[in-house]
């Protein structure tokens, strides 16, 4: 029987008490200020969020000599680190605990489009839904991708981009077809 590849993990988790009305408000806080389509990209995010801050609470518990500690706790930051989560002086396993949603939704390519091109965060998201944003090299059409403090300088109009090509769209060669019929 062939090897099944498909991944059975869960990505988010639906809140204990659906309607608490703190919890609702400061989730459509999030989502008007990020510019999310649902709230289930509140939640993916608050569950990595707990998944890192039980793994960080899960080493804090070991002896601070113990070599699992000090292995998986430097892979912990240092992967921190290199997304822009935590600062260069923040490298210890206690501002893993202090992170926040914000911080990780402020890491979005679509926040990070949208600061960059003094957008708005609906108009960052629509750019790169349509591929005209890349990252380095590579095109990106998610929204959510996280990005690294090292390709933040890397980010671009994609090279066949509208936008950088200069070239007409796709509307816009529809309606010049469409003019240049109404003159003929």
């Amino acid at each position: 029987m062939p090897k099944s590849y498909k991944n059975y993990t869960k990505v988010s988790k639906t809140p204990k008490r659906p309607f608490e009305k703190e919890r609702l408000t400061n989730e459509l806080k999030l989502i008007g200020t990020y510019g999310l389509r649902c709230k289930r990209e509140v939640w993916r995010v608050q569950l990595l969020l707990a998944r890192l801050r039980k793994a960080a609470r899960g080493l804090l518990t070991l002896d601070g000599s113990d070599p699992r500690r000090i292995f998986e706790g430097d892979a912990l930051i240092r992967r921190m680190v290199r997304l822009g989560l935590l600062k260069e002086n923040e490298k210890k396993l206690d501002y893993v605990l202090g992170m926040t949603v914000s911080q990780f939704l402020e890491r979005r390519l679509q926040t990070v489009v949208a600061k960059r091109n003094n957008n708005s965060i609906h108009h960052a998201r629509v750019l790169i839904r349509q591929k005209h944003m890349a990252v380095g090299k590579q095109v990106v059409n998610i929204p959510s991708y996280m990005v690294r403090v090292s390709s933040e300088q890397h980010i671009q109009n994609a090279p066949n981009s509208v936008f950088k090509t200069g070239k007409m769209g796709r509307t816009k060669k529809i309606k010049a077809k469409h003019a240049a019929n109404r003159e003929e």
